[in-house]
């Protein structure tokens, strides 16, 4: 085909040549009677002939040439040819610029040679600057664009980490705070309601014990509520992973699945999904974010309500349910004393507070 393309492109040249000059030709070897046009359309026919003749042998020599060009091109890094071109085409549109202003000068050495030289310095100039400058183009072409990916990347994992859905495992679903977040908007997505975990809720509800019964038919409540009074998106899943036995399992594989983010206040299930890589959400964690600070060497007024695990240790709690362990308050159980603060303890599980009596310090 490329050798065809080669004949052709003879033949048109060839007669191309002889149309223009072959009248030249005639008219300097004499010969007068002929008009201009019947010289013109013979020459057509001899250039495209003799032209012709000449691709027949010099075809294969184009064709390799050709080819050895494509090879050196293909070689040739795309950054490197791009910019090289890119140099190569301003080099070519300076030098046309020259060389219209060269155009007033009626010198045929100024208005045929120069314009012609100067095209090719020039475009091989702006080759070569296109070519080995082509880093530092780049990295003018890349600074705003890496601020600009940075900042979108940025924003990106704004949006991903506010819809993605949430995952609701069966302890956040009876705790019922849930409800409430939700309710404030400060939970954002999908929320997702797996059909185990539903079926769970459901066992719970059916269950002998009358504790764990109340507790199961709260959970449904909850449920009820997020679904039908809150402004929520809740979906329910009706998947399973039959291979997996634990609730807790089916959930961060699911979390898995669907990049979800799990939404609990169970303490081991947190660890689970922090060593397995799942993003996990702990109501636990929110609410002592939002309880008031309190700092040792604090004084509260509380009451104690039954005795510690250790010796002569008291148990009270505030407001919130924070519990307070209360050194030396065994003997103050079910009187309300002012207490200082020694310690403050703050886990995942909740926090928990250690003080003292008060009047236990004024007597030391």
């Amino acid at each position: 085909m490329l050798k065809r393309i080669i004949h052709l492109f003879f033949i048109i040249s060839g007669g191309t040549i002889g149309y223009l000059y072959f009248p030249t030709v005639i008219k300097l070897l004499g010969i007068t009677e002929t008009t201009w046009y019947t010289t013109s359309y013979f020459g057509i026919v001899v250039g495209a002939i003799l032209f012709f003749i000449l691709s027949i042998f010099s075809a294969d020599y184009v064709v390799e040439v050709l080819k050895w060009i494509e090879e050196g091109l293909v070689k040739i890094p795309v950054i490197d040819l791009l910019f090289g071109t890119i140099g190569l085409i301003l080099g070519l549109l300076v030098a046309y610029l020259i060389n219209i202003s060269l155009q007033e000068f009626s010198l045929k050495i100024v208005s045929e040679i120069i314009p012609l030289f100067l095209t090719i310095i020039i475009g091989y100039l702006g080759f070569q600057v296109g070519f080995r400058r082509r880093e530092e183009f780049m990295n003018l072409l890349t600074i705003s664009k890496k601020d600009k990916a940075k900042k979108d990347d940025e924003d990106d994992e704004q949006k991903q980490g506010s819809s993605k859905p949430k995952i609701l495992d069966t302890s956040v679903i009876i705790d019922g705070r849930i409800a409430d977040i939700c309710q404030t908007k400060f939970l954002e997505g999908t929320i997702v309601i797996p059909q185990f975990v539903l079926e769970e809720l459901q066992h719970i509800a059916d269950s002998s014990d009358v504790l764990k019964r109340n507790r199961g038919r709260r959970g449904l409540d909850i449920l009820n509520r997020i679904q039908k009074e809150l402004k929520a998106d809740v979906e329910i899943y009706d998947g399973d992973f039959e291979d997996v036995q634990e609730v807790d399992s089916k959930l961060v594989k699911l979390a898995q699945q669907m990049d979800g983010i799990v939404v609990t206040n169970d303490f081991n299930l947190n660890k689970v999904c922090d060593f397995q890589g799942v993003q996990v959400l702990n109501i636990n964690d929110l609410a002592n974010a939002v309880k008031p600070v309190v700092l040792p060497g604090e004084e509260l007024v509380v009451q104690v309500i039954k005795d510690g695990k250790e010796q002569r240790q008291g148990i009270a709690y505030l407001d919130d349910g924070t519990m307070i362990v209360v050194e030396e308050g065994r003997d103050h159980i079910g009187k309300t004393i002012e207490v200082l603060i020694t310690s403050v303890l703050q886990t995942s599980a909740g926090r928990m507070i250690f003080a003292k009596p008060k009047l236990l310090e004024k007597a030391l």
